[in-house]
C-alpha cells in the first residue's frame, strides 16, 4: 500500500480507518464524484441542526475526490461555501462534485449537497485546488 493510500484511510471525511471520521464513500464516473451522507448526533452544531463545518468538510472532500479519483494530487487553495437551508440530524444528503475549469496548476471545481428526501439544495461550493507537481 502506498503512503498516499495509507494516508487516505485516515481522511476525516472519507477514511475508513478514522474512528471519528464521516466515512463517506465516494463514487466517480469519470466526470462527476458522488456520495451520500447521513449526519448523526455527533455532527450537531445547535440542537438538531448539523454543524456547518461538517457540511463544509463533505463538500470539500467531494470536490477533492474528483481529482483524487483521477490520480491527480492536489491541495485545497480555497473553498467558498454558500449555505442555503438547514440540515437536520438524520437527513441524508446527496453530494456531487465536478470540474468547472482549469488553468495551469489551478483547478476550479463545483460541488453541491442536496437533501435526498426533496432534492433541495442544502449548500453549494466553488473550490480551487492547486495540482502538486
Amino acid at each position: 500500500m502506498s503512503s498516499d493510500m495509507e494516508a487516505a484511510t485516515m481522511c476525516f471525511a472519507c477514511g475508513k480507518d478514522n474512528p471519528i471520521g464521516l466515512r463517506i464513500q465516494f463514487h466517480f464516473d469519470g466526470e462527476i464524484c458522488t456520495a451520500e451522507f447521513t449526519p448523526d448526533e455527533n455532527h450537531v452544531g445547535w440542537q438538531d441542526t448539523v454543524h456547518g463545518g461538517i457540511i463544509y468538510a463533505a463538500l470539500d472532500d467531494v470536490t477533492a475526490n474528483v481529482l483524487y479519483q483521477q490520480g491527480r494530487k492536489a491541495h485545497t487553495a480555497k473553498c467558498e461555501v454558500r449555505y442555503r437551508q438547514l440540515l437536520r440530524v438524520g437527513e441524508t444528503i446527496r453530494l456531487r462534485g465536478w470540474v468547472d475549469k482549469e488553468k495551469g496548476r489551478l483547478v476550479v471545481l463545483k460541488g453541491e449537497a442536496r437533501r435526498a428526501a426533496d432534492d433541495a439544495v442544502i449548500a453549494d461550493c466553488e473550490s480551487s485546488f492547486m495540482i502538486v507537481r
